[in-house]
């Protein structure tokens, strides 16, 4: 470096130190940066000859008074770092450049001489022409190219996150869908003397293994979007406040689970929207049939329907009456306790017998869910044996001849199966 700084430019015979450009071609030629942006030819040299550039790490590209003057190798070593460790990695970076630049000094000049500076504004341009645009879906659509876009890491806890396998700083799971997809490229090598036809499978195999990714992430954004893991946790706090604003009709569940099949190309508030509209219109067409109805009985106002609504609860609940009372007179007889059921009232499945079966089981102090169930294979055999199907089922083994018989002669009489099968 000392013998350097004494060299002086043929040409000019300025120093110099610290840069200058030495010729290639020609023996002892050194220029200084003047005279070479000048094309300064002297003896056999040329200004069209090859150079080299010596310089001995002081030469500041923007000047010394610039960012604590960086000088060119350092602006070489930030170059090439930053292709290195990728934009973000200042720690990495600031290690790469040196000891006496920290990450925070790496980031500023980064940032502000290559991205906000002259160098910045004319290779990064505010507006990309010729972008390609995908006209197929619109952006964020479920089939859009957006897809690919991972979405937020799910909030939960640390052990729930042990309980799932996740890792949220990378969106991935321990065992991801179709975890085998990496063995596709594993194995793939560049060798420029392949042929074409190895070229082209090797593509293929890269194309496979894309489309395997852009699955597992739209899986991802399905179970994220619809509250899959929060449900698999238990603690699914959309569906309870959902629940708690409104009570969820049977009706509403049916047409949810038939529409199940929409979730996969769906977001869930488009799905949310099209349920919505979808349950809106039933009712509509439920009420429109409830007008027709009025209509046909000769209601025309509101008022009146109140009334007739009244009128027919009041008929239809004695016509109940009317049916119970006739099923206790005739089952009586059996029981001898006047429709009196304090033994199995307070049993699972007493609400769904009829008068006559309670009775029955009373009489036989037999529990309804026994009943219920025997009442069910003795019904199936009935079914196969007329449709000439061999079945010999399981009886359990409560079950005695007396209380088989009183049960078959039970479904006789009401009519659940015929007396040739008893």
């Amino acid at each position: 470096m000392a013998a350097l700084s004494k060299k002086c430019c043929v040409y000019c015979l300025a120093e110099v130190s610290p840069l200058c450009f030495r010729c290639t071609e020609c023996q002892d030629i050194e220029l200084c940066p003047e005279c070479f942006s000048a094309g300064a030819e002297i003896g056999h040299h040329r200004r069209y000859h090859g150079y080299q550039l010596v310089d001995d790490g002081h030469f500041t590209l923007w000047g010394p008074e610039v960012e604590g003057g960086w000088t060119c190798r350092e602006e070489q070593l930030l170059l090439d770092a930053i292709e290195q460790f990728g934009f973000g990695n200042w720690e990495d970076m600031a290690a790469h450049v040196g000891t006496s630049r920290t990450p925070q000094e790496v980031m500023e000049h980064y940032i502000i001489m290559y991205i906000h500076g002259n160098l910045g504004k004319a290779c990064i341009p505010d507006s990309i022409p010729n972008r390609v645009t995908d006209h197929t879906c619109p952006s964020g659509g479920p089939l859009s190219p957006s897809l690919t876009t991972p979405l937020p890491p799910l909030d939960i806890s640390v052990a729930e996150q042990q309980q799932l396998g996740y890792m949220p700083l990378r969106d991935e799971y321990d065992i991801e869908y179709d975890q085998d997809a990496e063995t596709l490229i594993t194995g793939l090598s560049v060798n420029y003397d392949e042929e074409d036809v190895e070229i082209e499978l090797k593509r293929a195999h890269v194309d496979m293994y894309v489309c395997k990714l852009r699955e597992r992430q739209r899986r991802k954004n399905i179970a994220q979007d619809y509250n899959l893991a929060p449900a698999f946790l238990g603690k699914d706090k959309k569906e309870e406040e959902w629940a708690a604003q409104r009570k969820v009709t049977k009706e509403e569940k049916e047409l949810r689970l038939k529409l199940r099949l929409l979730y996969q190309l769906m977001w869930c508030k488009e799905f949310d929207d099209l349920f919505d509209t979808m349950y809106k219109e039933k009712m509509l067409r439920a009420k429109i049939r409830e007008l027709q109805r009025y209509r046909h009985n000769g209601i025309t106002k509101i008022k009146e329907s109140v009334e007739y609504e009244v009128a027919r609860h009041k008929r239809e609940k004695c016509k109940e009456n009317k049916a119970v009372a006739a099923a206790a007179a005739g089952g009586g007889k059996e029981d001898g306790r006047d429709g009196e059921f304090a033994a199995i009232e307070h049993l699972p499945g007493f609400e769904l017998l009829s008068h006559r079966e309670k009775v029955l089981c009373s009489s036989l102090n037999l529990s309804p869910v026994r009943y219920v169930t025997l009442k069910t294979i003795f019904i199936k055999d009935h079914l196969k044996k007329r449709q000439g199907i061999p079945s010999k089922s399981r009886l359990p083994s409560y079950l005695d001849k007396v209380l088989m018989k009183r049960i078959l002669n039970f479904l006789t009489e009401s009519g659940w199966i015929s007396r040739n099968a008893s």
